[in-house]
């Protein structure tokens, strides 16, 4: 069967097979779909909320885990009966708080998906792939990380990551393997608040000498030395500024994807 990834399907239900947590305010939740769906990484899904009094809340969550591979439709993914959506608590929003207060394994949820298009990789995009995170704009970037690391481990990728605090950052234990094992990849972090102690590393917001190193150093990896494909994901200010700088430093604008949402508290 071959996935139309531009229209997503009705909704399902979908049963939360387990969660865990990522950061103080960031959990990962394994749903177990009704109705196995292909996506592409960098996709999302709509989580649908009804209260008694039938009040409906509704939002959109990057898919974290990569497309199963070796699968027979277009893009070469197979059928996804399990996904993994991180979801960041905002304390005042309507939908965050009850995945964060009340979501357990064995609840059911409805969601509609994938969505999504200009913002996913696959293989057969190539690489080198420059990755700029703002903080949960990390989870459709681990998606195609992981993906990456299976459909085209020949494919180099750096990623940038843009956090307030060592805390902040989701999925360090994976990036950090990632970095050390998976060979043509590296990671990088850049605090904007706190640093850690003797860090050495970048303490500022993403700027245009920022991405010009971490464009050198990519080319290290890269054997060919082509022109990275950008995907810049984070809140809507982080991306403007980082989509500005690529600019800025010579990247194409048709070599830059990017992918926003509204600013957290």
């Amino acid at each position: 069967m071959t996935a139309d990834f531009g229209t997503p399907t009705p909704w399902q239900i979908a049963t939360v097979e387990r969660v865990v947590v990522e950061t103080y305010r960031a959990r990962t939740f394994s749903l177990r779909l009704a109705e196995p769906r292909s996506f592409r990484a960098g996709q999302h899904y709509d989580v649908r909320l009804t209260a008694p009094d039938g009040y409906q809340a509704q939002r959109s969550y990057s898919i974290a885990s990569p497309p199963p591979p070796d699968g027979s439709d277009a893009a070469g993914a197979g059928l996804a009966d399990v996904i993994d959506l991180t979801v960041e608590l905002i304390p005042d929003g309507e939908v965050s708080p009850y995945f964060h207060e009340v979501v357990q394994p064995g609840d059911a949820l409805e969601v509609r998906g994938p969505i999504g298009g200009p913002f996913t990789w696959g293989s057969d995009l190539g690489g080198p792939l420059l990755l700029l995170a703002g903080g949960s704009g990390i989870v459709p970037l681990r998606s195609i990380l992981a993906h990456r690391a299976t459909a085209a481990p020949d494919s180099a990728a750096l990623l940038l990551y843009s956090a307030r605090t060592p805390a902040d950052v989701i999925y360090r234990d994976w990036l950090d393997a990632q970095a050390q094992c998976a060979g043509k990849v590296a990671v990088r972090y850049a605090f904007t608040r706190r640093p850690p102690p003797l860090w050495d590393g970048y303490a500022r917001r993403i700027d245009p000498p920022m991405l010009s190193d971490c464009i050198a150093a990519l080319a290290h990896l890269d054997d060919a030395g082509r022109p990275p494909l950008c995907y810049a994901c984070g809140p809507t200010g982080f991306v403007e500024n980082a989509a500005d700088a690529l600019l800025s430093v010579g990247i194409s604008e048709t070599s830059i994807r990017t992918e926003r949402f509204g600013p957290t508290s």
